[in-house]
């Protein structure tokens, strides 16, 4: 990147939507004024008699969480999708409606009630990803599953009504429209090229080095060029995996660990037990081949300058697209210097 492109307002092109960021990096001078977020910093009990989701607890439902030990699984109690159904379409002139079915289930990472991923143990990490990927094979299997969305809402600021460590999977007949984008790009390169988009793509930034955050033996933690949220981040393996059911043992392994670094960066950034959503995207279920699909998990936290300076997407953001104050390559240095012991433990 020359000078100017860091210094001067400019847009950026997301090779897998289409998309167009607007990056503003002399607005980070700007002073602030605005709403400071309140930052709980409680410390939790590994156990909580009164969290919906501890081991042996009653869930709002009226069903008991079972005596778990491990990353366990149920069918989210307030589901948004259902599993019964016939697929229907509403049609009325410029008015179009069409049924949905779903499956929702949560899944609880581990039973300790204090616990978030960075300060998870390396071997806890990897049976969640085990996890993840049973459940992606499992729903995916059924012939009215042709997605399977795997995310993470975490802290108070992203919405997460329940503070023990857990994540989502929303599965649907419908394919969601991100990842349609991300199918058609992905599609057109890998017919044009005979590759994968996002490998050719990991393959230049490797040689930039500028985007960087983590590497090891099997994935790299970057950056992306075309981020929107400030410290935005990509986890992408360097062999082309359509989906996580593709993980080998040393795989899942890797991906562990490069979960658990980044995370621990984050929470190193402002000190605090760091606000994000997260989400694995990765090849349909419709029965159909990907070829073209590279699977890679996004990470969008909302913090922008402090634990209480939050980034707002509103006004321009709503009405015209998305836009950065600080470049990808400030965010990705930023990061990249962190340490990766937690700042409770230095």
């Amino acid at each position: 990147m020359t000078e100017e492109f860091n210094t001067q307002p400019h847009r950026r092109y997301n090779i897998l939507t289409g998309e167009w960021v607007l990056v503003s990096p002399h607005r980070t001078k700007r002073p602030w004024q605005g709403k400071l977020e309140k930052v709980a910093e409680e410390q939790r009990p590994k156990y909580d008699p009164d969290c919906f989701l501890c081991p042996g607890n009653v869930r709002a439902s009226g069903d008991a969480n079972p005596n778990y030990t491990e990353p366990y699984t149920f069918r989210n109690d307030f589901s948004a999708l259902l599993p019964s159904g016939s697929h229907q379409e509403h049609q009325n002139s410029l008015l179009t409606a069409q049924s949905e079915t779903g499956i929702c289930r949560v899944v609880c990472f581990s039973p300790d009630h204090s616990l978030t991923l960075p300060v998870m143990k390396k071997e806890a990490i990897v049976k969640v990803i085990q996890k993840w990927k049973e459940e992606y094979e499992d729903l995916g299997s059924r012939k009215d599953i042709n997605y399977v969305q795997i995310f993470e809402n975490k802290g108070e600021l992203m919405g997460c009504s329940n503070p023990h460590p857990h994540g989502q999977i929303w599965s649907q007949y419908s394919i969601p429209v991100e990842v349609e984008k991300k199918s058609d790009h992905q599609k057109r390169y890998w017919q044009e090229n005979g590759r994968s988009l996002l490998g050719d793509y990991l393959n230049q930034e490797l040689e930039a080095k500028e985007r960087l955050v983590l590497e090891n033996d099997h994935f790299v933690a970057l950056v992306p060029y075309w981020a929107i949220w400030p410290y935005e981040t990509m986890i992408i393996p360097k062999k082309h995996l359509e989906h996580i059911g593709q993980l080998n043992s040393l795989e899942e392994e890797a991906f562990a660990d490069i979960l658990k670094r980044l995370t621990i960066k984050y929470d190193n950034l402002f000190q605090t037990s760091f606000p994000y959503s997260s989400g694995i995207h990765q090849s349909p279920t419709d029965g159909k081949e990907h070829p073209e699909w590279h699977f890679h998990m996004s990470f969008y936290p909302p913090l922008l300058r402090s634990k209480t300076v939050k980034k707002f997407m509103v006004g321009y953001e709503m009405f015209a697209g998305p836009q950065r104050d600080i470049t990808a390559e400030q965010a990705a240095e930023t990061l990249r210097e962190l340490s990766e012991i937690h700042y409770t433990k230095e």
